[in-house]
């Protein structure tokens, strides 16, 4: 494991997550290691490794240039110029959502900058976003914002969410896209727009190892840390109200002015966390299209031809 992944450890035992709870829950195995000194994937003692060169790394993968005029005829290339004209660019958004990238996952940024390759290019005409995400933290989120606005208002190409797992950070970065499309009818599942905070203690378990600890602050630094020194000691308020709650509220504000009159906002929960099917066979009132969270249930096919015809209607627009 290269140390670049101490950055990812440093975000789940500090950082703040849009993310939907199985993928919370995901991420406990990984501290485990760490506290054993082992990697991500082996065990291996990683903490005398070096810092590895993400950008020369061989072991790492290449990122997938994915393009193609309709489904059938989607094949990867070495750049997105060498795709045929009017090609749909299809990038990749999977697994937990983290800013800077590892050896084992591309980070935002970096989504973002492909993003922006492929709509530098004239042989693209437009971007589906190919979501499986349980969403991931907080900062994650930006970069994708970012490049979905330039690739929709700069180079004039709209932008499709093709989904199957979309939530919370995930559904953050969906919902600024043109359309939000479920890509089946089974599994695809929407929402869990709300913030969480959690971390490990680890104090107690140095402290068996014989480390002391002292924090000192200034007299005038009383707020320094306040929120988190209180919920050290079980007391949550002051961290769910200065930390939490503003970043909830941002996050319903964001998804309400990106839906506009879309969403039902009598539905119980819509912006409050709660998780929707693309279709939902006991309760049609409760599919995530009747609800307002995506526009259609469809396939590949479909996401790439809507991208297209988006594209036209942009490119007579704005002649």
């Amino acid at each position: 494991m290269d140390a670049n992944n101490i950055y990812l450890y440093r975000q789940i035992l500090k950082g703040k997550w849009f993310i939907h709870w199985s993928y919370a829950l995901s991420l406990a195995p990984l501290l485990g290691n760490l506290f054993q000194g082992k990697s991500m994937g082996d065990a291996r003692d990683w903490r005398g490794d070096q810092t590895t060169n993400l950008e020369e790394s061989e072991s790492r993968a290449k990122f997938p240039i994915i393009c193609g005029t309709h489904a059938s005829a989607v094949s990867a290339f070495s750049k997105y110029d060498d795709a045929p004209e009017g090609s749909v660019a299809l990038v990749p958004l999977k697994s937990v959502m983290v800013k800077y990238g590892t050896m084992c996952q591309y980070g935002t940024e970096e989504i973002a900058g492909f993003m922006m390759q492929a709509a530098a290019s004239k042989k693209i005409v437009a971007v589906v976003l190919d979501i499986d995400s349980g969403g991931g933290s907080v900062d994650s989120i930006p970069p994708l914002l970012e490049a979905i606005r330039k690739v929709q208002n700069i180079y004039n190409k709209p932008v499709i969410a093709s989904a199957d797992l979309c939530a919370s950070a995930a559904y953050y970065v969906a919902a600024h896209c043109d359309r939000i499309i479920a890509n089946n009818p089974v599994s695809a599942e929407f929402g869990s727009i709300g913030v969480m905070m959690s971390w490990w203690d680890v104090q107690p378990y140095y402290e068996k190892e014989g480390f002391v600890f002292h924090k000192i602050y200034a007299p005038e630094s009383t707020h320094k840390n306040l929120p988190f020194e209180k919920a050290l000691k079980g007391e949550y308020d002051l961290i769910k109200e200065e930390e939490l709650s503003p970043l909830a509220i941002g996050f319903q504000n964001s998804v309400k002015a990106a839906r506009v009159s879309k969403l039902d906002l009598k539905v119980e929960g819509i912006l409050n966390g709660r998780m929707f099917y693309a279709d939902n066979q006991k309760n049609s009132a409760l599919s995530a299209k009747t609800v307002g969270l995506i526009d259609e249930v469809a396939d590949l096919d479909r996401a790439i031809s809507l991208a297209k015809g988006l594209a036209e209607v942009r490119k007579i627009f704005n002649e």
